[in-house]
């Protein structure tokens, strides 16, 4: 049985990244899109044949067998949108960032346990094939013990929209840190002891920043250092540092350096010694339908989506995950401010 959907915000993300799973799946059913753009409403009648709204509570009213809204809109407006949603007996999808901040997180959590209705963050990072890689390449041990992870993104691209503004909800640290930041701590997996951010506005308009870099520190002693910088795209996505090894991950492109170190390091030739085995391999970067699957490809992600909708499971991101991390994003950004760590 179909999944009654629609989408409330049907700008450049909205009409590909879910759009295009919800045209390519069984699972679902496309019956409404709301959007203030009248020509968004265009494309999406020419492609869907649904219903169209400018008012998302005019469709919330009408709408009465929706299970699923699907919100793309900008960030400042998620909040209340949400609530909205769920307090219409509707079943959510929210992009990220979820939430501008804690506080936001829990009212939108409150809301879901009160209506009883699904709140589903959309973290598709989580589901990477990057991610899902270096998982593997740990366990199997061939690094050893991991005691540093760095992950970042670098590009001198300029922007000129909504992102560069506060009053939207704009800004690098909330449009690239539930990426960045969270996968990361997704690897490693363990709590939190201490945060500390820097932000800063370099090159782009507006009043948000457009770089941000983070130390974060667990309580069994591993450094996390993210960033989203300007720089040329020379720098790799990942560095895993291990004990007895490295993995170094570049777009697509994994290196894995296993280390063999000497039996004894007092003797005078142990540099000599040491032996780096290197292997290389190349993860897909596209779905079957030509979609780009760095930060997690939207035809695995959606099915899981329709389980959980169905109740067959349980929705693999939790609330208690997201809100712990927009308590670090909340925690990089008081550190930027203050100029101090944050511990937890």
């Amino acid at each position: 049985m179909t999944i009654k959907t629609a989408i409330l915000g049907y700008g450049r993300s909205g009409s590909t990244l879910h759009a295009d799973p919800i045209e390519y799946l069984p699972d679902y059913d496309l019956t409404a899109v709301c959007d203030i753009d009248p020509k968004a409403l265009e494309k999406a009648s020419k492609r869907f044949g649904c219903r169209l709204y400018e008012d998302y509570k005019l469709m919330l009213k009408e709408e009465k067998d929706l299970e699923l809204v699907i919100i793309v809109t900008r960030s400042e407006q998620h909040c209340h949108m949400v609530c909205d949603c769920l307090r219409a007996g509707k079943n959510v999808l929210i992009t990220k960032p979820w939430a501008l901040n804690s506080d936001e997180a829990m009212m939108m959590i409150t809301a879901s346990k009160e209506s009883r209705k699904l709140l589903l963050p959309w973290l598709p990072a989580r589901f990477a094939n990057d991610l899902t890689r270096a998982k593997e390449i740990i366990d199997t041990g061939v690094i050893g013990k991991v005691f540093q992870v760095r992950r970042g993104e670098y590009s001198f691209g300029l922007r000129n929209d909504w992102q560069t503004m506060k009053k939207y909800g704009g800004g690098y640290l909330l449009n690239w840190g539930p990426h960045l930041v969270d996968q990361p701590l997704q690897l490693i997996g363990k709590p939190i002891k201490s945060v500390y951010g820097e932000l800063k506005q370099i090159n782009n308009p507006g009043d948000v920043e457009d770089v941000f870099y983070a130390v974060i520190k667990t309580e069994d002693n591993v450094t996390v250092i993210t960033e989203w910088n300007i720089t040329t795209d020379l720098l790799p996505n990942w560095v895993i540092q291990g004990n007895r090894g490295t993995v170094y991950i570049t777009a697509n492109k994994i290196e894995i350096h296993k280390v063999n170190l000497p039996d004894c390091i007092g003797e005078k030739d142990y540099r000599a010694a040491i032996q780096v085995v290197k292997t290389t391999e190349e993860l897909d970067e596209k779905n079957l339908i030509g979609m780009h699957t760095r930060y997690g490809d939207p035809l695995l992600i959606y099915p899981v989506i329709a389980q959980a909708i169905r109740g067959e499971i349980e929705y693999p991101i939790s609330l208690e995950s997201a809100l712990g991390l927009t308590n670090v994003l909340d925690a990089i950004r008081k550190s930027s401010e203050t100029g101090q760590v944050v511990m937890f």
